[in-house]
């Protein structure tokens, strides 16, 4: 058997001495059992009755094995709060994992991407590779001994009221295995990445091509010698579009909004490390007309390129709006250079071209869509309060975005990278630790209080 199921069924045993979780546990049980059986045969067998397993989580359930999943359980373990991270995928870090391209690699120098108490290797570059980050991510999960439940989807979250409890339900693969977690605190960390961003284009159906999100693009090899169109001017489209002319493709690039592109690097040091120590001294305002006066003396005038810049400035747009801007690693000298074109916004795809909204039509053999990723909390988490419904983010903006009520925490949901996730693993580590060193001192555990 799996290393998860003993994990489970360790869990399960917990609850056996506990008399107050009994105790409330077992109404729901008996109505979930009795409603089984009236929906069964007269004399129903024991494998007819309700199966869904319950455990008792003495700490907290933490839903995603991201970066963010992996930060608060090694700040909880710390902290000497055990908790279960409970991942759909069969692996930590899915998104870099199966979701990314192969190029790919950190935008921002090293030192900013540190998970809590654990820095990157000295060996390792300035900017680490794709398989680099992936190797310090598994490190990390072995360094502090973290082994998610994986194969596992929260259907729903709810707090029970009664109960005083957080009820998790989740599915196996196939959507069987039903599995009930019951717990004090819930950590949602899947993210802002949690799902892709698909728009619908007028004609869809109809285009003969491929079109590929991101999330499934590895290479520009398979499209080489082909006309692709690249939907979105984010550092995922950009870096695309370098990739597909590094294998001989001929990408477009289509320019929705307004974007910043920056160079990655100025006056010999990272564009974001230098943008931080400004900031001590300066303010935002100040430091955005250094940086937009150095981007236009390195990078010449982006508006003539079809790039228009918004009237915001780069870090002040990125606090109200949490929009990113664009670190050039060499794509805006194949703009200059024409291998890359720039369009405008699409008006409707045909069966073997795509028409544009300035009224012109090329043809093109594919598309990709670096339209992004959004947050999937509001489709499992049943809670209003402390999370939008219409982007899965937090309400209340950093650093106050952590905490929510009745033990709902959040990580991974600044905007503000792994930098962001650090500081709230940190946060909510400090905030439950505290709960758990007060209740041991008055009941042997939690589900006494």
């Amino acid at each position: 058997m799996s290393m998860e199921y003993y994990n489970t069924r360790e869990l399960q045993g917990k609850q056996s001495n506990d008399p107050y979780f009994i105790d409330k546990m077992s109404k729901s049980s008996s109505s979930l059992s009795s409603s089984s059986l009236s929906a069964s045969s007269p004399s129903p067998s024991p494998s007819s009755r309700d199966s869904r397993l319950v455990v008792c989580v003495p700490g907290p359930v933490i839903v995603g094995a991201g970066p963010s999943g992996l930060a608060a359980a090694a700040c909880l373990k710390l902290k000497g709060v055990p908790s279960v991270i409970l991942e759909r995928s069969h692996c930590i870090a899915s998104l870099w994992k199966l979701k990314t391209y192969n190029r790919l690699r950190l935008h921002l120098p090293k030192q900013f991407c540190e998970l809590p108490f654990m820095p990157f290797p000295n060996d390792f570059p300035t900017y680490p590779i794709k398989q680099q980050f992936i190797q310090y991510l598994e490190d990390y999960a072995t360094k502090y001994d973290i082994r998610p439940q994986f194969n596992v989807t929260v259907a729903s979250a709810e707090f029970d009221p009664t109960l005083g409890f957080w009820r998790v339900r989740t599915t196996g693969v196939k959507g069987d295995d039903e599995t009930e977690y019951v717990c004090r605190w819930l950590i949602a960390a899947t993210g802002e990445n949690a799902e892709a961003v698909v728009p619908k284009l007028e004609g869809m159906t109809e285009f003969k091509g491929p079109i590929r999100h991101t999330s499934s693009y590895k290479s520009g090899e398979e499209f080489r010698g082909k006309k692709v169109l690249v939907v979105g001017c984010g550092n995922s489209g950009m870096e695309v579009c370098l990739d597909l002319c590094n294998h001989n493709a001929r990408p477009s690039l289509v320019v929705r909004d307004t974007v910043h592109v920056l160079p990655r690097e100025m006056l010999g040091k990272s564009t974001f490390g230098l943008s931080v120590w400004l900031l001590k001294w300066l303010p935002i305002r100040l430091v955005d007309r250094f940086l937009l006066v150095v981007s236009r003396l390195l990078l010449g005038n982006t508006s003539q390129l079809g790039l228009d810049r918004p009237k915001l400035g780069p870090l002040e747009l990125k606090n109200l709006s949490g929009k990113t801007p664009v670190l050039d690693v060499g794509t805006l000298a194949k703009i200059k250079s024409g291998d890359i074109q720039v369009c405008p916004a699409i008006k409707r795809l045909k069966p073997h071209a795509i028409e544009f909204i300035d009224g012109r039509t090329e043809k093109f053999d594919a598309i990709i869509l670096a339209t992004g990723y959004r947050s999937n909390v509001p489709i499992w988490l049943k809670e209003g309060d402390m999370f939008s419904k219409e982007d899965g983010l937090p309400r209340r903006p950093f650093p106050n975005g952590w905490k929510g009520e009745c033990g709902l925490y959040a990580v991974g949901f600044t905007k503000r990278g792994l930098l962001g996730t650090s500081m709230d693993a940190k946060r909510i580590a400090e905030d439950i630790g505290r709960c758990w060193k007060a209740e041991a001192k008055h009941c042997s555990t939690p589900f006494n209080a």
